[in-house]
């Protein structure tokens, strides 16, 4: 199952539209989309528009991949729990939020190896295509939680 979040704030159109485009080309009905408050309802996608924060993270730990924005609860979510995550980060130019925080932070954990990043749809789309080569985040230690504080460490160090 390909796991999709949007987050809770704000709706990403673009973001979804893609992966349900993507998903009714390629016949994939293994997708379940979170898409919040949007006015795009996806036509392909199984879809919720908020899901409660027990299953969300169950959700999280049964897919094979999750797709997401590049926001930090996403994203340190996925890190804990050591699941495959390819972020698309919402954009200020296209008003998707305030300003590039985003993009920002997007580039400074792919930077690091710790998630896979598409920078537009173009590339979502051809990072689908190939979802093997999304892999979790790299760890000696399997223990709950050591990829996030590996993570932060980078963060922080950098």
């Amino acid at each position: 199952m390909i796991f999709v979040t949007v987050g809770g704030n704000t709706p990403f159109d673009r973001l979804v539209d893609t992966l349900d485009a993507w998903a009714g080309e390629r016949g994939r009905s293994d997708v379940l989309a979170q898409i919040g408050e949007a006015e795009f309802e996806p036509r392909h996608l199984r879809f919720e528009r908020f899901i409660p924060a027990d299953r969300f993270r169950s959700l999280m730990r049964e897919a094979e991949v999750v797709i997401g924005h590049a926001g930090m609860g996403t994203i340190l979510n996925a890190l804990e729990l050591r699941v495959p995550l390819l972020v698309m980060p919402r954009r200020g130019h296209l008003k998707e939020t305030r300003n590039d925080h985003q993009w920002v932070t997007a580039e400074h954990f792919a930077e690091r190896g710790v998630i896979d990043v598409a920078r537009d749809e173009a590339e979502l789309r051809a990072r689908l295509d190939d979802l093997s080569s999304i892999r979790p985040p790299a760890d000696t230690d399997p223990g709950p939680g050591r990829a996030l504080s590996q993570a932060i460490r980078r963060w922080v160090e950098s």
